[in-house]
């Protein structure tokens, strides 16, 4: 799709920046990166059964997916992102990657994140986002919950792949999702993003001698499995994976660290179940103790540290947003709606 090309085409939305932060409220903050008089995102959309596939053409601008977002939004769901034109920045945790034309990326949309894209005046950014339930990807990886900030090369074959089904999922007529050959689109390439990041199964056969990927998804594994539990530290680690000290500090150098990352992904657990409608009523401290904090006011702090507020003001958050209607429009509505359909 291309700024010449939407005219004539009745499924493109044309949003201002106003239009666009009005419709998008719940799920980001939209900052420009030049004039705001200049601003106007041009996009086409398709929703089907639990999935929706977005193509975007734009000026610079920023995304903010932060703490108050995931508590409002609704949305358990993963992104893979293709850059087709321009540069996409990604940020998430301790992982800041910048993808170019042909290069794909992971996002997991339950934990706070932000994306800043740019292009030329030639050549705006455009890029082709496929949004999928946790439950549809999850399953097949190996650490479904920190795999935010994945990154496939154009030059990867896997990429090469993905974009051809992307291209493929766009030509498939529009139905309600059930249909075979879109539905088997979505789980080829949900199958393709998982071989990347790492399956389930792959971990589970890792040991010691794997390779390095193997290896680093099978102690990412060990650590989702035992996070409520104080079998995670660095000696236990070592012990059970039968790695040196040095070789554990360098799987884990692009994650800041073994205890950043468990950390990490207590906080990010803990995020989660804060809006999981089973552990609505569960008390802060009994929470903080389940994963593996001294007390309840140093998870707070930790909490605050990371997303930018506290436990309690984030579940209050979350509790009012269910309680006030939506009234987005366009491609903000249709992830509303995303939101509602698991």
């Amino acid at each position: 799709m291309t700024m010449s090309e939407t005219a004539a085409d009745p499924s493109v939305i044309k949003q201002t920046l106003a239009d666009l932060r009005a419709a998008t409220a719940a799920v980001c903050d939209v900052t420009p990166l030049g004039p705001p008089e200049d601003f106007l995102v041009v996009s086409k959309a398709k929703l089907a059964g639990g999935w929706l596939l977005l193509e975007s053409v734009g000026p610079p601008v920023r995304y903010d997916r932060t703490a108050a977002h995931v508590a409002r939004g609704g949305l358990d769901h993963y992104q893979i992102t293709l850059c087709l034109d321009g540069w996409m920045r990604f940020v998430v945790g301790r992982r800041d990657i910048t993808l170019h034309p042909g290069d794909i990326c992971l996002n997991d949309m339950a934990q706070p994140n932000f994306a800043e894209l740019g292009g030329s005046d030639e050549k705006p950014s455009r890029v082709m986002t496929l949004v999928v339930p946790r439950q549809m990807l999850a399953p097949r990886l190996a650490h479904p919950d920190s795999v935010s900030g994945m990154m496939l090369a154009a030059d990867d074959r896997r990429a090469r792949l993905l974009s051809d089904q992307f291209n493929e999922l766009w030509q498939q007529p529009d139905s309600d999702g059930s249909a075979g050959d879109t539905k088997t689109v979505v789980e080829v390439m949900c199958d393709l993003v998982a071989e990347a990041a790492g399956r389930s199964a792959h971990a589970h056969g890792a040991n010691g001698r794997a390779e390095r990927r193997l290896l680093l998804a099978a102690i990412k594994q060990h650590i989702d499995d035992h996070l409520e539990s104080d079998a995670v530290s660095t000696e236990d680690i070592i012990r059970r994976f039968g790695v040196s000290r040095a070789s554990l500090y360098r799987l884990f150098g692009p994650d800041g660290g073994v205890a950043h990352y468990v950390q990490d992904q207590r906080l990010n657990r803990a995020l989660r179940l804060l809006i999981a409608p089973q552990a609505r009523g569960a008390r802060l401290i009994n929470l903080a103790l389940d994963l593996q904090f001294s007390g309840d006011s140093s998870f707070v702090r930790a909490f605050r540290r990371q997303f930018g507020m506290t436990p309690g003001e984030f579940r209050e958050l979350s509790e009012a947003w269910l309680r006030k209607p939506a009234v987005d429009v366009g491609p903000g509505e249709m992830l509303n709606q995303l939101g509602e359909w698991n």
